[in-house]
């Protein structure tokens, strides 16, 4: 396991859900001190100066720390827990998936109970069951075991179960999280190839809190930068397994990082986005154009930022986002960082200047 491979496995295997994103950032001070000038905003972002000229133009890259889970909501008399959710879930993903309860008293697993179809009538088995019916079975016999022996309580952060797994094609790679610890070691990964690298800029690496519930670190972290460009690192949606042929889901592993020239919270800068295919094909770096009509990324909040900030996102092709797992191309996660690094060696001032005419 190369060290790459190490710091994904790392930071996915690790728990961190909207506003309990403290183990990711401690990761991140961990990697980073050395390489970069580390600050915190007031609401948890990490954000990391990689110090070029004075006069050059700021670049912000921002990868968030959260991932999608849930929290504790309520205890039952009978010690099974409801859930509020955290992010966006499919109730069709959710059901008998293993969580881990992070307690004041320590961990505490779990499983997000289902009723057995044995026992359901015809009509019941063929209803996706709501999240609101959902609960999690701790294995506690009542409401007292699970709050006094367990030390659960509401408010506590629920965190799915899914560890980093390298698949049989070693090229793939499977874990939770990966939206979006990938675009936190893809700032991290492109700060270390800039170590000793002449760059005309200020680099900003950002882990971003909260992003998954209304993209709130980026909408802090970026009036502490005041960014001239910033770039969304993030996970893209794959199409290429059966079934999505008429959904619009283009992307595919294996064949580059995306591009994305439109999703629901930005229409991105023209100039910086020909710029950044230019520089990809200039280095024949494979790469994928694609769209996406519902969410958003931290470029929404972004590029809207004072006078507006020209933005684009540059994601991973991931299969089953928001789910317990996801499957990536590691050779996509490469050509993501080397795309990156390429294109920040190149963004001086005066090419920055040129995406605002």
């Amino acid at each position: 396991m190369n060290d790459k491979m190490k710091l994904v496995k790392e930071l996915t295997d690790a728990s961190g859900v909207p506003g309990f994103e403290h183990e990711i950032r401690a990761i991140i001070r961990k990697h980073m001190e050395g390489l970069a000038c580390i600050e915190e905003d007031r609401l948890g972002s990490i954000i990391c100066k990689k110090e070029g000229p004075a006069d050059g133009p700021k670049i912000m890259l921002s990868g968030h720390m959260d991932e999608i889970g849930f929290m504790v909501k309520h205890i039952t008399d009978k010690g099974f827990i409801k859930f509020q959710t955290l992010g966006g879930w499919w109730e069709q993903v959710m059901l008998a998936q293993r969580v881990t309860i992070k307690t004041r008293k320590g961990d505490v697993q779990g499983i997000i109970g289902s009723i057995p179809p044995h026992i359901l009538d015809a009509e019941t088995r063929n209803k996706v069951v709501k999240k609101s019916a959902m609960f999690i079975d701790v294995g506690a016999k009542d409401k007292e075991e699970a709050e006094k022996v367990f030390g659960i309580r509401p408010g506590d952060p629920i965190i799915p179960v899914s560890e980093f797994t390298v698949m049989s094609n070693p090229d793939l790679w499977m874990a939770k999280a990966f939206d979006d610890r990938l675009g936190c070691t893809m700032f991290m990964e492109v700060i270390k190839e800039l170590q000793n690298v002449d760059h005309p800029n200020t680099v900003y690496g950002v882990g971003s809190v909260q992003e998954e519930v209304g993209l709130r670190g980026a909408k802090t972290s970026v009036h502490k930068i005041c960014p001239d460009v910033g770039f969304a690192l993030e996970v893209g949606v794959a199409g290429d397994m059966p079934g999505t042929e008429s959904l619009e889901a283009y992307e595919k592993l294996g064949e580059g990082p995306v591009i994305l020239v439109y999703d629901a919270s930005m229409i991105p800068n023209r100039g910086l986005r020909d710029f950044v295919i230019d520089v990809a094909e200039e280095l024949d770096i494979p790469y994928q154009l694609d769209s996406m009509a519902g969410g958003g990324t931290d470029a929404g909040a972004i590029h809207v930022f004072h006078e507006g900030v020209p933005s684009l996102v540059i994601a991973v092709p991931t299969r089953y986002i928001h789910s317990h797992a996801g499957i990536i191309n590691c050779n996509d996660y490469d050509n993501a960082i080397k795309l990156l690094t390429e294109v920040i060696k190149r963004l001086d001032s005066e090419t920055v200047a040129s995406f605002t005419l």
